[in-house]
């Protein structure tokens, strides 16, 4: 199965990072956060990608084109413009790279990857959140059902403490700020039939989270798949840092499922 990545938004909230590089090329742990969304699918045994770019992805583009330079020690002769790689670290990775339009919306880039995915079911996320989701067991649960797409759905970290109270409004106990302040939220891993590719109609302006999903949740064709392990997503430079931290970390908690 393949593996597509959404990449291509302006990720105006992090803009101390992203007015040089795309959101997906911002470093934590010393590599770019969608080399570990990749290694999360990679240790899962899926290792077919393919990358929707658009706001400054010729970075992302030479990334990949450069990983050999990126990640081992060269030697370069000067006088004959020869170049040795003096290490082997790689992936065993198949990368798709498509451009989908610096102003497109998440359903129009979705689209424009329908060519390459063909006639197959495919996993899809997005290039700025981490989870140590297991998704063998995901991809069990999408085969169980009739449904044309999987959500995975998860439980943030709580913003606020909550208390309990009676019907008297007497305050029973505190609560240290609940997981998802009690509800669920879309986590952003998708496992989709390719008759997703129908409800999105063609244009600049379709997005994928409304008018796509909405249809398939009102005909029932969307199914979520509960994830109570853990899940990130980098949205803001203080979540930058929180990733930084854990990714500097001997296990890091993505990585483990």
């Amino acid at each position: 199965m393949k593996v597509v990545i959404l990449a291509g938004g302006l990720g105006t909230r992090l803009s101390e990072e992203t007015e040089i590089k795309p959101k997906p090329m911002v470093e934590i742990g010393n590599k770019p956060i969608i080399w570990h969304v990749m290694k999360t699918y990679s240790r899962n045994g899926f290792n077919e990608f393919i990358i929707l770019l658009g706001y400054k992805g010729y970075l992302i583009k030479e990334f990949f084109f450069n990983y050999f330079l990126h990640n081992n020690d060269v030697k370069i002769n000067l006088k004959n413009n020869q170049i040795s790689y003096l290490g082997s670290e790689s992936e065993s990775w198949q990368v798709t790279l498509i451009d989908t339009g610096l102003k497109s919306m998440t359903g129009s880039r979705i689209k424009k990857a329908e060519k390459y995915v063909k006639n197959e079911r495919f996993f899809l996320t997005y290039g700025d959140g981490v989870a140590n989701l297991n998704m063998k067991k995901q991809l069990e649960f999408h085969s169980s059902h009739k449904g044309l797409i999987t959500m995975t759905s998860v439980q943030p970290d709580g913003r606020f403490g909550a208390f309990d109270q009676d019907s008297s409004g007497r305050v029973r106990k505190f609560i240290e700020k609940p997981a998802g302040d009690g509800s669920w939220i879309n986590g952003g891993y998708f496992i989709c039939n390719p008759e997703v590719f129908d409800y999105i109609p063609e244009g600049p302006e379709i997005v994928f989270e409304k008018d796509p999903l909405g249809k398939l949740a009102k005909e029932g064709k969307l199914f979520s798949f509960k994830h109570t392990g853990f899940w990130k997503c980098m949205d803001t430079l203080r979540d930058k840092k929180e990733l930084d931290n854990l990714a500097r970390q001997k296990n890091i908690p993505w990585f483990v499922n």
